[in-house]
């Protein structure tokens, strides 16, 4: 008797020159993969943050070098280019903060399905791109 096998697949290394460039990620993986940079930029800048925060709060002094720099920047460096530093410190903190709590609520509530993490993907995106152009308005002064 011949018994009827499936042929086993094929598996072969990626190019990733090539191959990479055209997968297409669902919105839960880029989701997944911002919330992680978020968090290595979020700790690579931190000495940036702990600069902002003892300068804004140390003295009066302090805090008009701190609003100078962002005013007129400092040597060769424009004020423009540390609000936008600032503002990818916004969207960040905002970003993985959103992603962070869709987690955990998936963690909880054992919501692990294609479609809630399809609209929770969503959701977490529109909101915290949505909060960061809110705050970047403010930031740049258009408000």
């Amino acid at each position: 008797m011949t018994e009827l096998t499936k042929p086993r697949p094929e598996f072969r290394n990626i190019n990733a020159l090539k191959d990479l460039t055209t997968y297409r990620l669902p919105l839960a993986g880029w989701v997944s993969i911002l919330h992680r940079a978020s968090g290595g930029l979020m700790f690579i800048l931190l000495p940036l943050i702990v600069w902002l925060f003892d300068t804004s709060v140390s003295s009066e002094i302090s805090y008009d070098r701190f609003t100078a720099v962002f005013a007129s920047g400092v040597g060769f460096v424009p004020g423009w280019l540390f609000k936008l530093v600032v503002l990818a410190l916004i969207w960040a903190y905002l970003h993985h903060l959103i992603a962070g709590l869709r987690h955990l609520y998936m963690d909880v509530n054992h919501a692990v399905s294609k479609e809630f993490g399809k609209s929770s993907a969503i959701f977490t995106l529109a909101l915290s791109i949505g909060l960061t152009v809110v705050l970047g308005a403010k930031l740049f002064g258009l408000y």
